[in-house]
């Protein structure tokens, strides 16, 4: 197999040959045919996430067919397409786990960052945790769906039955949000870099009411705000956005420093929350609703030896929608 490796935290990737890897019992493994870049994959490998182990595979946004199973799965997976995301294992046996709520687990595994995901041609997987993908005929067009899509779907459930959404940071994730939120009847509120002409055109055209820069006021009170991207700063002003009772969302797995605020922006029963992680509840949930709603992502597709360039054009801001590797 090949893969693209990170030998140190903020190093490039390398394009490395291994053996091929076999399945354990439990595992699967999946020949990749497309995964998405994340932000979170820039977090771990700009090393702004604790304790990574490399050399490591990043990459959790991932689709492909099943080509070999362990001992103990049914060899009638072999062939199909499957999708697998950020959460890779969970324990079963802790609180959060005994609640229903994994996402919280006292000791995951997440794929592509404590193990190896899929920037390669082959990924191991544990059979438990990943999606069937036998009615998504694209797979380049489902990968951003595995993290983007998920850990939006998320937020937005925190964010309740707000009507009027504002996305801070309209990336890959928002651009699926609008779609669905477009679907669902609410009224979108898109805010990009300052200047990020082309984001907010691209958001006006899947349908949001409103598309400006970040430090801009909307033209009417949010009902929720969601934060997609890494800036603390923006909590402040997404708080000013909102109206008495209304919710901020923080979707992302790692943020600059939140400057102080006056308890002025929090009172009036305002809320501030985050979103950690997804549960494979939340991915069977949300890859039936993106087929009802007809979810289309925006792709830009990259040879898997060409992720650097993908990850520098990411980190630059020069994407509309999603990255995708093609091994």
């Amino acid at each position: 197999m090949k893969a693209m490796v990170l030998n140190a935290a903020g190093s490039p990737l390398v394009e490395e040959s291994r053996p091929d890897p076999a399945p354990a019992p439990g595992e699967l493994r999946i020949k990749v045919e497309a995964c998405a870049i994340c932000r979170t994959d820039l977090h771990v490998v700009d090393g702004e996430l604790p304790d990574l182990q490399c050399p490591r595979v990043p990459g959790h946004e991932v689709v492909g067919r099943v080509d070999l199973v362990g001992s103990d799965i049914a060899s009638g997976l072999i062939g199909r397409r499957v999708g697998l995301g950020w959460l890779g294992h969970t324990c079963g046996h802790c609180p959060y786990c005994h609640a229903l709520r994994e996402n919280l687990c006292d000791t995951p595994e997440f794929t592509g960052y404590t193990r190896d995901g899929g920037f390669a041609t082959h990924v191991i997987a544990e059979a438990a945790y990943v999606f069937p993908l036998d009615e998504f005929p694209d797979p380049v067009a489902a990968a951003p769906l595995m993290c983007a899509g998920l850990i939006g779907w998320r937020s937005l459930r925190s964010a309740g039955a707000a009507r009027r959404i504002g996305l801070y940071g309209f990336g890959a994730a928002a651009h699926i949000l609008t779609q669905i939120c477009r679907w669902q009847g609410r009224e979108v509120y898109a805010f990009t870099r300052p200047g990020d002409e082309s984001a907010q055109a691209h958001a006006l055209s899947l349908g949001a009411c409103w598309a400006g820069s970040s430090e801009e006021k909307p033209p009417v009170p949010l009902d929720a705000a969601l934060i997609f991207a890494p800036v603390g700063a923006l909590v402040p002003l997404a708080l000013s956005a909102v109206v008495k009772g209304g919710r901020v969302v923080c979707g992302g797995i790692h943020m600059s420093d939140i400057p102080g605020f006056g308890y002025d922006l929090l009172w009036h029963e305002r809320e501030l929350v985050s979103v950690a992680n997804l549960t494979r509840a939340d991915g069977r949930e949300f890859l039936s609703i993106a087929q009802l709603a007809g979810i289309r992502t925006k792709t830009t597709i990259y040879p898997l030896e060409r992720a650097n360039e993908a990850l520098s054009d990411l980190r630059a801001g020069r994407l509309q929608g999603a990255a995708v590797l093609v091994p």
